[in-house]
């Protein structure tokens, strides 16, 4: 099994997304090397925003989706707590 991956989209106009990328940095120090944490500014029109755009039909930013082994865990609107994030996270990295 492989380790849960945490995408963080967002964008750089977006004063929401601001407010969650430090708890997002802290959480990447507190997990470590067990979950892999993308953060992916879909902000830009390129093709690969709009295709992040309908595989996990974004809407708004920020907008937090937790993968384990290819399979969407949770999907997360609006700013998240630490907390919130790492009671999701530590129970797929213990398994």
């Amino acid at each position: 099994m492989g380790k849960p991956v945490l995408m963080d989209f967002f964008a750089e106009w977006c004063g929401p997304c601001h407010q969650q990328s430090p708890i997002i940095d802290e959480l990447k120090r507190r997990m470590g090397d067990r979950v892999e944490i993308r953060k992916i500014d879909v902000g830009v029109d390129s093709e690969e925003t709009r295709r992040y755009a309908m595989k996990y039909d974004l809407q708004f930013v920020p907008t937090i989706v937790i993968e384990k082994d290819g399979e969407v865990v949770r999907k997360l609107v609006g700013v998240q707590d630490l907390a919130t994030l790492e009671s999701i996270l530590k129970p797929l990295v213990e398994k």
